[in-house]
């Protein structure tokens, strides 16, 4: 029988591969980085056949011109390779994904397939750092957590749950790690509401978001300068509940959160925290052990790893 092998809850920040030179506390992003090796080796100790990685897309792949709720890659996954991150054609199982979608749709979670996905840092952070070196084939499936209308956390978790159900109803000895990218607290300098952006760099990045498909690096840099000018909001006393939460196994309260509750406590990029409930619905809420939290500015975001076994 197919089964979930592992969890795993990761945060990125191109600013990371960017911006290490310009790090000011050293001790926390050298404790994240450690985190992320420790966690890349419970990965490979777990031996998978498959991981399918539960992120974000930071306007890249997706545009305002079309947003599902939540997109499975199920042919083609092609790496922006933004900021120093994978680019290019990533291993895939087609098959597994395909199969995977309508069996969730038949469970009551629809989800959007692409047959030519370009993922981004959201997703490809997490091949660049916790599938490196290996073979494990990738299936990406992108959450919107950046334009309103997002998802509501508790249809991420059921999500999550009928992801595992879906796996168990194979016929094959398949064993599936479950990967959340994203998190933890951040306040990105975008718009909350793309439909009334306020100023210049706002107005911008809307522009990008409309025009991008196909275009995005047009936009790039700008965008870029804009990320790097922004200053930090983080909510470490928010990140480390969650944490704590994790590892007794109670993250499922944080599915009953509407997005501003989320918002007001976590930030906007805090959204992504849909990721990790996705993965941690996927292991059953099981208690999970976490690895390291480092609140980073230079990277405007709270860092954490963690891993739930089943």
């Amino acid at each position: 029988m197919a089964r979930v092998v592992l969890g795993v809850g990761a945060s990125h920040s191109t600013l990371m591969n960017t911006h290490w030179d310009k790090v000011v506390h050293t001790d926390r992003a050298e404790r994240f980085r450690d985190a992320l090796h420790e966690a890349r080796e419970a990965i490979a100790q777990a031996e998978p056949d498959i991981a399918i990685i539960v992120g974000s897309n930071h306007f890249r792949g997706f545009w305002l011109d079309m947003i599902p709720p939540f997109t499975l890659g199920v042919g083609e996954v092609i790496g922006a390779g933004e900021a120093k991150t994978p680019s290019g054609p990533q291993l895939t199982d087609p098959a597994f994904a395909q199969g995977l979608a309508e069996d969730l749709v038949e469970r009551g979670t629809e989800v959007a397939i692409s047959a030519r996905l370009q993922i981004d840092h959201g997703q490809t952070h997490a091949i660049q750092y916790l599938l490196e070196g290996t073979q494990v084939p990738v299936v990406p499936l992108v959450v919107n957590v950046f334009a309103a209308p997002l998802p509501r956390p508790d249809r991420c978790a059921e999500l999550g749950r009928n992801i595992t159900a879906a796996i168990e109803a194979l016929p094959d000895d398949l064993r599936v790690v479950v990967i959340a990218s994203g998190g933890l607290s951040h306040q990105l300098p975008w718009p909350d509401d793309w439909r009334a952006p306020e100023g210049a760099d706002e107005e911008f990045l809307v522009e990008a978001w409309l025009n991008g498909r196909g275009d995005w690096e047009r936009y790039d840099g700008r965008r870029r300068e804009i990320i790097t000018a922004a200053r930090p909001v983080l909510f470490p006393d928010f990140d480390e509940a969650f944490l704590a939460d994790l590892e007794r196994g109670e993250l499922a309260r944080y599915a009953e959160m509407t997005a501003g509750e989320i918002g007001e406590v976590a930030g906007n990029g805090g959204q992504e925290l849909r990721t990790w409930l996705v993965m941690a619905a996927a292991l059953g809420f099981a208690p999970g052990k976490s690895l390291a939290y480092s609140p980073m500015p230079e990277w405007l975001t709270g860092m954490g790893v963690a891993v739930i076994r089943p």
